[in-house]
């Protein structure tokens, strides 16, 4: 479960005082799948920050799963990003020198986990994301379309309670883009992890469990799927 309560971030840009998220309050149940849209500027973004604990609120509480990351230590927020949350992001930082295999096996190699371990459930994923069939190749052979399924394959491989994502199909091509959307919609449906993503993408938002509009950092709107 993730709870805000009044959530307000603000931030100097010289003299001026930017609000950038305006007493939001939200509950998000475990396995829902998150859209959250609106103009470039309202707050998506900044919002995202802070349920990665990648930055603090100005005022309000932000509970996830019983961690109270508004007042979490640095130890604290390390652990939670390391174990907790899964983070995908519009250019997929995918390292060049490993295969797809490797990219998404080694966040468990470098937490201890057993070689054999690793790949086991980095192909489980793989299929999940119908990227099985180019384990073996390198990020260079791979279309941005190919790269992003293969950083959602990572970001799930040590089975986050959490994935945020921030404009996933940003970058992509309409097919591209298409099947990424049918991947992020497969792991809402399964309910793998509780997914919040900032989109721009009206495909995106429709495959969602509850979309969230947002204009100058406030929450304006929910909708849920109507499917």
């Amino acid at each position: 479960m993730i709870s805000l309560r009044n959530v307000t971030r603000h931030y100097k840009s010289g003299d001026r005082t930017v609000h950038a998220v305006e007493d939001v309050s939200l509950e998000i149940a475990r396995g829902e799948f998150i859209a959250v849209t609106g103009p470039s500027g309202c707050g998506k973004s900044t919002l995202m920050h802070l349920l990665a604990g990648l930055d603090t609120p100005t005022s309000g509480t932000i509970v996830i799963d019983g961690l109270s990351l508004h007042d979490a230590d640095d130890d604290a927020l390390t652990d939670y990003r390391r174990r907790r949350l899964g983070l995908v992001f519009q250019f997929f930082n995918l390292l060049p020198t490993m295969n797809v295999l490797e990219n998404v096996s080694f966040p468990l190699l470098l937490q201890g986990v057993s070689h054999a371990e690793s790949e086991a459930r980095a192909g489980e994923l793989l299929k999940l994301v119908g990227m099985d069939d180019r384990a073996r190749h390198f990020v260079h052979q791979l279309s941005g379309g190919e790269q992003q399924r293969t950083a959602i394959a990572r970001a799930l491989i040590h089975r986050p309670s959490l994935v945020i994502a921030d404009e996933p199909t940003g970058n992509l091509d309409s097919k591209s883009a298409e099947m990424v959307t049918g991947v992020l919609a497969r792991i809402g449906k399964e309910r793998l992890a509780t997914l919040v993503v900032v989109t721009h993408s009206a495909e995106v938002a429709r495959v969602a469990s509850r979309r969230i509009e947002m204009r100058d950092g406030k929450v304006v709107g929910q909708d849920l799927d109507s499917s």
